[in-house]
């Protein structure tokens, strides 16, 4: 499916998520049909059939026809995928069960939203322990995400003593992980979410506070305002993540790792230069194994009742896109599994 520098190895049809043009000038289209094949780079791909995976923000972009997330068309969309290797290959033997999260799947070649692909064995990872396939699939990119953030906090020194963490997005799969992770280390952390039907829900999961976005602000700020936060975790990116740039406090961290509200970061180089406060990238697409070994770790702490909290829904392949324009349009809590096997 993917560009003709790709490696492509003929298999039986099967149903997936194509995502192309139906005209050159014409919006993307994103088509439940069988396919023949799929690709991944050359030469290390390890074929699976996929047991479950799930909609991302990025998937529900794909899905939808936004551009900027597809690099290339036609395309099987999905950006995870945990499943069982079909044949021995790249030191994994059959019937084992890996998952992937981001390493280029729905973006650069053809991804998990499909009854079989083919995963980059350099990203491939063995189901950790503990975590059934269903289970990962809840966590996904958007939990593997909010473990990264919240490692690169402790990377800096950021402890449980440091105060609060505010945490944007919250009702979203990332924000609603960071949440969990953060409270079960023992942090003070106070949800931000616009859906005030979640304050119950994240309570639960271990925040201390749960605000509204009028505690960030929807319009950009001074340009340094009352410190209020000794760190944060920001999905949103634009005139959220420049406030809280200016909301907090002397020597703190900001770790960015979405773009919900935009691509843009209307700020100013105040809150770096008289307060000293740092801003942290995190880019799960392409985190090294050590990086999602101890991702994982993190999250396998988690009691079980979490993922099932911010995971509760279950949907077949095919209502795929139903699920991904519920997300866009804000009526998707946490995370959306997508199985195979209805």
């Amino acid at each position: 499916m993917a560009d003709q520098a790709t490696k492509k190895r003929a298999v039986t049809g099967f149903p997936a998520w194509v995502v192309d043009k139906p005209l050159p000038d014409a919006r993307p289209e994103a088509i439940l049909r069988n396919i023949e094949s799929v690709a991944t780079p050359a030469p290390d791909g390890v074929e699976i059939d996929v047991d479950y995976t799930s909609i991302n923000f990025k998937d529900a972009l794909a899905l939808t026809g936004a551009s900027g997330v597809l690099r290339t068309l036609p395309l099987v969309a999905g950006i995870d995928a945990v499943g069982r290797v079909r044949e021995a290959a790249h030191g994994f033997e059959a019937g084992e069960t890996l998952v992937v999260t981001g390493a280029g799947l729905g973006e650069r070649f053809d991804g998990g939203l499909s009854a079989r692909t083919l995963l980059p064995a350099a990203s491939a990872l063995r189901l950790p322990d503990g975590i059934d396939a269903r289970t990962a699939a809840a966590v996904g990119t958007a939990g593997v995400t909010a473990a990264l953030a919240v490692r690169r906090l402790q990377a800096v020194g950021v402890d449980p003593s440091a105060g609060r963490i505010a945490v944007t997005g919250a009702g979203g799969g990332v924000g609603a992980f960071s949440v969990a992770l953060l409270a079960k280390l023992g942090y003070e952390v106070v949800a931000v979410t616009g859906r005030e039907r979640l304050i119950e829900h994240l309570t639960e999961l271990g925040a201390a506070e749960v605000v509204g976005r009028d505690a960030i602000g929807s319009e950009r700020g001074a340009p340094l305002q009352k410190a209020r936060w000794a760190a944060a975790i920001d999905s949103a990116g634009g005139v959220p993540l420049a406030n809280l740039l200016s909301q907090t406090a002397p020597g703190g961290y900001v770790a960015a790792c979405g773009l919900a509200a935009s691509a843009d970061l209307p700020t100013t180089v105040l809150p770096f230069i008289l307060r000293g406060v740092s801003l942290l990238g995190v880019n799960s697409v392409d985190a090294s194994r050590t990086s999602l070994e101890s991702a994982w770790d993190l999250i396998r702490t988690l009691d079980p009742s979490v993922f099932a909290a911010i995971a509760p829904r279950t949907e077949p392949l095919s209502r795929a896109v139903t699920v991904a324009r519920d997300l866009l349009a804000g009526k998707v809590d946490g995370r959306t599994v997508i199985t195979l096997h209805p």
